[in-house]
């Protein structure tokens, strides 16, 4: 073989690497099961890094939220440690399918566009997505919504909300994450905020007396996902979550983050199953 046929050789085979490099970066991960992450002696946990209650981290530098709390109560029914990667709205899924995750406990409201990509757990929490706006303005229908410049998370299911219920011409401003849509309300970049009941307790820590509720949109129960065809993980969860509904549990991370009793959670809903098939 020529010198030079050889070095056109290579360029090939290095084409051809490269070309097919994308596609493995972004290939599924492969199935995990309770037995191998027991092997490996820690469950590595998708959560949300800036959603106070839900997951944030501390000045400490420690991850903490009602999600939190419920992963570490599932690390340890497994008898292993937790880590915590915070994610991003947007990035909670893509972490999981590709395998940087073993597990999402990160607000995942139930919804049938997601079961298509995750499997969803037995519900553990809920929530309702409302809009926010501010105490001196008169909001009591969608058709209000036109009058005001409204943030959201981008991907999240206020967005979804308020696209779906606003009029035609309402501008709605789309934010990286919860922090980001909050941040502009408080900083006067939007007047009124897509959002979930528990976003009120950081407006006013911002903006104290200025805003409250205005319209529900929709109830929204939020399960823990792990990947499809995981059939014995989601197994594990769901027996899980009907041990800490049972035994107290759960109903002590309500009082320490919610203070109100455990939701009377759904035995279905509609475009979602909550066992692995």
């Amino acid at each position: 073989m020529t010198k030079l046929t050889s070095t056109r050789r290579n360029m090939l085979i290095a084409g051809a690497a490269a070309l097919a490099l994308p596609a493995l970066v972004g290939s599924p991960a492969q199935a995990i099961t309770p037995a191998e992450i027991k092997a490996k002696g820690k469950i590595v946990v998708g959560i949300q890094g800036d959603n106070p209650p839900w997951g944030f981290v501390t000045s400490a530098g420690k991850q903490d939220g009602l999600d939190a709390d419920i992963a570490t109560l599932f690390a340890k029914e497994l008898g292993v440690q937790v880590e915590f990667v915070p994610l991003e709205v947007n990035n909670r899924i893509p972490a999981l399918t590709t395998g940087r995750v073993d597990v999402l406990f990160a607000t995942m409201a139930m919804l049938p566009e997601r079961a298509k990509a995750v499997q969803y757990s037995k519900p553990y929490v809920a929530n309702t997505i409302v809009l926010i706006g501010p105490k001196k303005e008169k909001i009591t229908t969608n058709e209000d919504m036109a009058r005001y410049t409204i943030g959201v998370a981008k991907g999240a299911a206020q967005d979804t909300q308020v696209t779906k219920n606003a009029p035609a011409n309402t501008v709605i401003r789309r934010y990286d994450g919860d922090a980001p849509s909050i941040q502009a309300l408080v900083s006067g970049q939007v007047q009124a905020l897509g959002g979930n009941i528990f976003y009120m307790q950081r407006i006013e820590q911002g903006r104290p007396g200025e805003f409250e509720n205005k319209l529900e949109f929709q109830n929204l129960y939020n399960g823990a996902c792990t990947r499809l065809g995981e059939k014995e993980i989601n197994a594990a969860l769901n027996t899980f979550i009907d041990k800490i509904k049972a035994n107290g549990e759960l109903q002590k991370v309500y009082d320490k983050w919610m203070k109100v009793p455990v939701h009377k959670f759904p035995e279905s809903l509609e475009g979602i199953t909550f066992t692995a098939s």
